[in-house]
């Protein structure tokens, strides 16, 4: 039987009153290293998660509350995302690659350079109505050997990139120190990407295939990871002391407290209300009274 804490909803602004779920949250897994990269299937009614230094990924079922392990080793994988054609699309420290598993159990490796050179260890992924795909490639993976291969950088920058469904790549931001999570606002005409080092997240203007803006939307003096957006248009962001939700007038409005430091999120179930959260050592899962946005 799962463990059970008190769910604890800070209201910061009126806007937030109301928003809640049930009453305590469950911790149906602990003794990870530092997890990470949570995704839900639907039609499976499973999620998959990292535990990057133990080079694992976990598989949580929905149905019988059982965790179990679903890859090992597995390349120091980080973040991931489920494709409209639900297959897993996975960042790979180890591998220093984006792969995809595809419906039999083989894995497509999508990308592992950029003009010749190896990534420094791809992060965080989604995905754009287009079938794109978009992701970010900060070089934690390359730093030791603690969740992948220390290694030398040999791109010489930490960018997000683009790859095309026609296979082609290209890098849509530059200017970030270390580009973490991602996600993309419901009508895909904006896109926000965490700069954990710089701890906030920045906005961007999409057009087609290019961003134009990159101002800071948020910021915390101890920094975000993954992000994703609730049906309502807030955006929920993992942080040191739980998630952080932000109206889109960039008002941090509450806060949903979490014992140990929360490095991603996922929505799933039926009805999209059931939250995951990957939080150093533990999983911890609650339902709630709102909604994730599809595939953000």
């Amino acid at each position: 039987m799962a463990d059970t804490i008190p769910a604890q909803f800070q209201v910061l602004d009126d806007r937030f009153l109301g928003v809640g779920g049930d009453s305590v949250v469950e911790r149906p897994f602990t003794g990870g290293r530092w997890l990470e990269g949570p995704a839900y299937h639907g039609a499976g009614r499973f999620l998959l998660f990292s535990d990057i230094p133990n080079d694992r990924v976990l598989r949580y079922d929905e149905v019988t509350g059982r965790t179990d392990v679903f890859t090992a080793p597995a390349d120091f994988p980080n973040g991931r995302t489920v494709d409209r054609q639900g297959r897993f699309l996975s960042c790979e420290h180890g591998a220093r690659r984006l792969t995809r598993l595809e419906h039999d159990g083989t894995v497509t490796v999508l990308a592992d350079s950029y003009r010749g050179q190896r990534f420094n260890s791809p992060n965080d992924v989604v995905t754009a109505a287009d079938g794109s795909i978009w992701f970010t490639d900060p070089t934690y993976g390359i730093r030791s050997d603690y969740e992948g291969h220390q290694a030398q950088e040999e791109i010489g920058g930490r960018y997000v990139y683009r790859l095309g469904v026609d296979g082609t790549l290209e890098v849509v931001a530059d200017d970030f120190t270390q580009p973490n999570g991602l996600a993309f606002s419901e009508d895909e005409t904006r896109l926000f990407v965490v700069d954990s080092q710089e701890r906030h997240i920045r906005v961007f203007d999409v057009a087609g295939e290019r961003l134009t803006g990159g101002a800071v939307f948020a910021a915390d003096p101890q920094g975000y990871d993954g992000i994703r957006f609730d049906s309502s248009g807030r955006l929920w962001g993992a942080a040191h002391d739980g998630l952080h939700c932000y109206e889109p007038d960039q008002t941090l409005v509450g806060k949903l407290l979490i014992p140990e430091v929360v490095s991603n999120l996922a929505f799933g179930g039926r009805q999209l209300n059931h939250l995951f959260l990957t939080a150093t050592t533990s999983l911890y899962t609650l339902r709630v009274n709102f909604s994730g946005a599809r595939y953000r």
